[in-house]
């Protein structure tokens, strides 16, 4: 939940690749979720000792884990629609290359829910499972099982904007692909003209320059 009270959508956003600016909306938002950290230490041989000395040989990324559920049954339509998008992104894309292997890769992303987690990732694994049916047995109802591997610590990595979060009348937005300031603008305070009140506010020295993914803090209305 925003500042503003409202309910905010996770939301998955394409970082690069051929799908770069793309986004996966969350029909639902996740009910929990779990964040997964190990370090690695190597136990050295301690002759004459009750126990080995250990020596730190470094962190292991960061896995976020959930529940994404999707339901098109009042829709009639095929849930995989949906999910399908989400399978995607664990395909190879060969504008891609992994800079170890000099071989394709599937593409980073960051999921996105709110001002609260802003996790950049790739995702390492998914289990589907299609729970409902319709007569014919296309499937409208499946649960994703996913897990992102961090490729950017997440302290280093935060949600734009965190001053805003304590600031009275304030919240905060996620830029959709296609919108622009004034576009948000008229949708925020019903006038496009006010579009410099959210450029001054967020400190853009390039107001066209927005981008899908991007947070930007919502003042109250001049």
């Amino acid at each position: 939940m925003d500042i503003s009270g409202e309910l905010s959508k996770a939301v998955i956003f394409v970082l690069d690749g051929a799908m770069t600016g793309q986004t996966v909306e969350c029909m639902f938002r996740p009910k929990e979720y779990s964040i997964t950290k190990q370090n690695s230490w190597q136990t050295n041989e301690a002759k004459g000792k009750s126990a080995p000395q250990l020596e730190f040989r470094g962190g292991q990324a960061s896995n976020l884990t959930m529940e994404l559920f999707f339901d098109t049954y009042e829709a009639g339509e095929d849930v995989r629609k949906h999910t399908s998008r989400v399978m995607k992104l664990m395909s190879i894309d060969p504008m891609l290359t992994d800079q170890t292997t000099a071989k394709g890769r599937p593409p980073m992303c960051r999921f996105q829910w709110g001002p609260v987690i802003a996790f950049k990732a790739v995702l390492t694994d998914i289990t589907q499972k299609f729970t409902m049916f319709k007569s014919d047995g296309t499937p409208v109802r499946a649960t994703l099982e996913v897990t992102f591997k961090e490729v950017e610590e997440i302290d280093k990595f935060p949600a734009q904007n965190p001053t805003t979060m304590s600031m009275r009348g304030y919240k905060l937005r996620t830029v959709r692909e296609g919108e622009t300031l004034d576009y948000i603008a008229f949708e925020e305070y019903g006038n496009p003209a006010l579009w410099r009140h959210i450029a001054n506010i967020n400190s853009l020295d390039n107001p066209l320059n927005i981008s899908p993914g991007q947070i930007i803090s919502i003042a109250p209305s001049p």
